[in-house]
């Protein structure tokens, strides 16, 4: 596959991936709203569009929509990185910091700490296990004891892989313009701080849930 469709494939697949970030973070926010609405939110997400769709037949679709975006971004990263080392077969003797290179190793390790995240919030929220309560459909109670003061290093490892996401969303979403064509000399300064403020809003986002809970504001 060409590189040029590769890179289409990537920015796609984070494109869906970020709008699922955005709704869900605008989602876990509704717990300041107290108990009530956030239950209830998330019974609404499992007999969405009932009877027509089976009970939680819309979370399925999700899912797996999710799970295809990532295989394809993932592949596609990975493709697309052994090309460019293929095409620098001989290693520089002194290579100087530049800031492709910083962002091309962030999004690397950042990638690690993401799915190591995902597989535990999956655990811990989706099917309870890891989950200090872990009652199915008690969402609010899940949530604040899962950051509760006595619970700190699950909200420490929350935080770091947020504030990752972030510098991933950041890096990926300034590279997504720029394949779609949307970046040029005079609008490169906009777009990064565009960039920039968005994730920086995303991270605000997901991180008043656990601030909030383990403080004592809801």
């Amino acid at each position: 596959m060409p590189s040029v469709v590769l890179k289409y494939v990537m920015a796609a697949s984070g494109a869906a991936m970020l709008l699922y970030l955005v709704l869900h973070m605008l989602g876990n926010l509704k717990i300041f709203f107290g108990a009530g609405a956030l239950d209830a939110y998330s019974a609404w997400l499992r007999t969405l569009l009932e009877p027509a769709v089976p009970y939680s037949g819309v979370l399925w679709v999700i899912r797996v929509v999710l799970t295809v975006a990532l295989v394809a971004h993932v592949w596609s990263a990975i493709v697309l990185a052994r090309r460019a080392r293929a095409a620098r077969p001989v290693r520089y003797t002194h290579r100087p910091p530049v800031q492709g290179s910083y962002a091309a190793r962030t999004m690397r390790w950042g990638g690690v700490i993401i799915a190591l995240f995902v597989v535990y919030h999956l655990l811990d929220l989706t099917t309870g296990t890891l989950n200090p309560i872990g009652v199915h459909g008690e969402v609010y109670d899940n949530v604040a004891a899962d950051f509760a003061p006595s619970h700190w290093y699950a909200t420490i490892f929350y935080v770091l892989a947020v504030v990752t996401v972030g510098i991933h969303v950041r890096h990926g979403l300034w590279s997504g313009l720029q394949t779609f064509g949307r970046s040029n000399a005079r609008t490169q300064r906009a777009l990064k701080t565009f960039a920039l403020v968005f994730a920086a809003l995303l991270v605000a986002g997901f991180l008043a849930v656990p601030f909030a809970v383990t403080f004592g504001l809801v």
